[in-house]
């Protein structure tokens, strides 16, 4: 469990896909000592178990089913991704409750300077969009944001300085794909009121 507060921008290192699955290194200012092999690591909002790891970077493996629900199949070399370490319980959480398991996938349709804020617009696909309400909560690439706006495919979230520059929202354009984990309490109400 995570909280969608980004406590890293990694960059990825190697990036090795094998037969549907893929091996993916990461260069990172994680602390070392919290890395521990077999522990869970949210790259770009998608929990990852660490398999090797060695100073300044670590490494994970990323299955088909991570790679058919995620944008990480289009991260490149020297990518910038958001890294978070889980929740442990004594932690205040400061954002929401972020599972690590990416719904799908939307894409940013429009970015806009107001002020001091970036508004970031982004379509999503068509089984989410239900779940994405005016002023809840949704997890883009990892990071808590609260939904500012929302059309019928479509939502903009708010960004303030401080989160632009400490994630990789800084980096994305129109067109880039990120992995989008809706509020999983919306899931639950839909599930409950569906099976009746």
């Amino acid at each position: 469990m995570f909280t969608g507060i980004i406590e890293d921008v990694g960059r990825v290192h190697e990036w090795q896909l094998k037969r549907g699955s893929g091996v993916l290194t990461l260069k990172s200012h994680l602390p070392s000592k919290a890395i521990g092999l077999g522990s869970s690591v949210a790259v770009n909002g998608t929990c990852l178990t660490v398999v090797a790891k060695a100073k300044g970077r670590f490494t994970v493996e990323v299955s088909l089913e991570t790679l058919r629900r995620t944008n990480l199949r289009s991260i490149k070399l020297r990518d910038a991704v958001n890294l978070e370490l889980p929740l442990r319980l004594q932690d205040r959480l400061g954002g929401h409750l972020v599972t690590g398991h990416v719904d799908g996938v939307a894409v940013i349709e429009e970015v806009k300077k107001r002020g001091n804020f970036t508004f970031f617009w982004f379509r999503v696909p068509a089984p989410l969009a239900p779940l994405v309400v005016p002023k809840g909560s949704v997890a883009v690439d990892g990071i808590s944001l609260t939904v500012n706006e929302c059309t019928d495919r479509r939502f903009s979230a708010a960004i303030i300085p401080y989160t632009l520059r400490h994630t990789n929202l800084r980096q994305r354009r129109v067109g880039d794909k990120v992995n989008l984990e809706v509020d999983i309490i919306g899931k639950y109400v839909k599930r409950l009121l569906g099976s009746k």
